[in-house]
């Protein structure tokens, strides 16, 4: 564990809890984590988990947007639910990019676990596009997801990283039920 593991540890703690609250400040301090932890992940060669934090950094930009432009404050910042087909569609989207990246980190790098690190990769984008655009099922996904990362980071010694993702589990847990309340949704 580093020094900047922990901040960007703590930083992880309070933009995920901030996204439950439905707060915007959310994006921009985990605009700084995801930064940090593309330089962690490299260290450890999880190279999928190091581009999807950089991938992250753009969607942290994109969902800011989405929570706060003015044109639109009342839409962006309305929960709402996915159709069984738009949620198969992402969860298509998610493996389709889990195997091109898997293949592509088998066979191009030295990553540490390149098919798994591909796939939780896949489906993180999958949750983050979903929870960008507010849509209750981003919950679910971060759950499954963030379980199976609690895993590879043990595996890999990153305990203070894996502490932090069984933490995630649960605040997902409480976004999932939070926004389950959300007066848009329950008027829908």
């Amino acid at each position: 564990m580093s020094g900047l593991e922990l901040f960007a540890a703590a930083l992880g703690v309070i933009a995920v809890w901030l996204t439950v609250r439905q707060n915007p400040w959310c994006w921009p301090i985990g605009l700084v984590m995801v930064v940090l932890y593309s330089w962690i992940f490299y260290e450890v060669k999880l190279y999928s988990d190091m581009l999807l934090q950089l991938i992250y950094a753009v969607l942290q930009l994109y969902g800011w947007w989405q929570w706060t432009r003015p044109d639109r404050v009342e839409d962006a910042r309305q929960v709402s639910s996915l159709g069984l087909a738009p949620m198969l569609k992402g969860l298509a989207a998610g493996l389709a990019g889990s195997l091109l990246l898997g293949a592509a980190m088998a066979h191009l790098t030295d990553a540490a676990q390149p098919w798994l690190d591909a796939a939780l990769t896949g489906f993180s984008l999958v949750a983050q596009l979903w929870m960008a655009h507010k849509r209750l099922q981003c919950w679910a996904l971060w759950v499954v997801v963030d379980v199976i990362f609690v895993g590879l980071f043990l595996y890999k010694g990153l305990y203070l990283t894996a502490a932090l993702y069984a933490l995630f589990t649960l605040i997902a847990v409480r976004g999932w039920l939070e926004w389950r309340r959300d007066p848009a949704l329950i008027g829908a």
